[in-house]
Formats: structure tokens, sequence, C-alpha cells
């Protein structure tokens, strides 16, 4: 039993991965991220938000980059993760937050991640980059 959970676990990560970077690049809206993330079971939707939090603080998000994020995002900027992210430093702790405001909270970190993920990729990987989640192909794309 821990063997399929941890694999399932594994395959979330995978998932999340592809799903974050197609909606960071453009190849999928936030609105269809946001549906993906509303079928995962309420375990599986923490699971991904603590991955998105993390793929945020691995792109060296700022409060510049919180505030444009939630401009993008469609969430209220007084909704609890748009004012989380956009602390100094940004505050984590957004699968702890109440199950109806989960949506709000993918949607404000994946489109803040977008928005310091397509800095780090035009300052740091223009052209070098050998990161295969910046080098998603676009025949990904769902319709």
């Amino acid at each position: 039993m821990t063997e399929t959970s941890s694999q399932d676990s594994r395959a979330l990560r995978r998932e999340t991965e592809h799903v974050v970077n197609e909606v960071a690049q453009g190849l999928r809206t936030l609105d269809d991220g946001a549906a993906w993330f509303s079928d995962l079971s309420p375990a599986g939707r923490q699971e991904v938000l603590r991955e998105v939090a993390g793929y945020a603080m691995q792109a060296h998000i700022t409060a510049a980059d919180g505030r444009v994020g939630v401009a993008r995002s469609g969430v209220k900027p007084t909704a609890n993760p748009s004012v989380m992210i956009c602390m100094d430093p940004p505050r984590s702790g957004f699968a702890g937050l109440p199950a109806d405001e989960h949506v709000k909270a993918f949607r404000v970190l994946v489109s803040v991640f977008a928005v310091a993920d397509s800095r780090r990729r035009q300052e740091y990987c223009r052209g070098t980059c050998g990161h295969a989640w910046h080098n998603l192909p676009t025949a990904t794309k769902e319709p």
C-alpha cells in the first residue's frame, strides 16, 4: 500500500510540474490549470499547493512578482493567498489555508511563478537553457 501511495505521489508531482509549466509558458490557460486542480481530491490539492509553492520559492519570487502575478491571477488583492504572496518575504503555508481558498491559492501561486520564471528565463537561460521544463514542446497544448 505504501508503494502505490508513493507511486501516486510521484505521478502527481510529475503531472503538477507539467501543468504548472504549461500554464507558465502560455501553453495552457490559467483557467484550464485551475480546472485540473479543482478535479483533484482535497489531499491532492494540498500536495499540489505545497509543490507549486516550492516552485515559486525556487524561482526566487519577489514582492513585485507577487503584485504582478496577483493582478494576472484574477484573485482579489485582499484575498489571503494574494496578501501572503505579496509580503516581503513572501509567506508560505498555502496548503494550510481553508479548503475554500485552495483554488485561489493555486491561481495566485501559478501566476506568480509564471512571472518569476519568465524573468529568470530571460535573465539566466536566454538561448542556453537546458532545463527540460523550460523547453516544453508546443505540441503538448491541450484543446
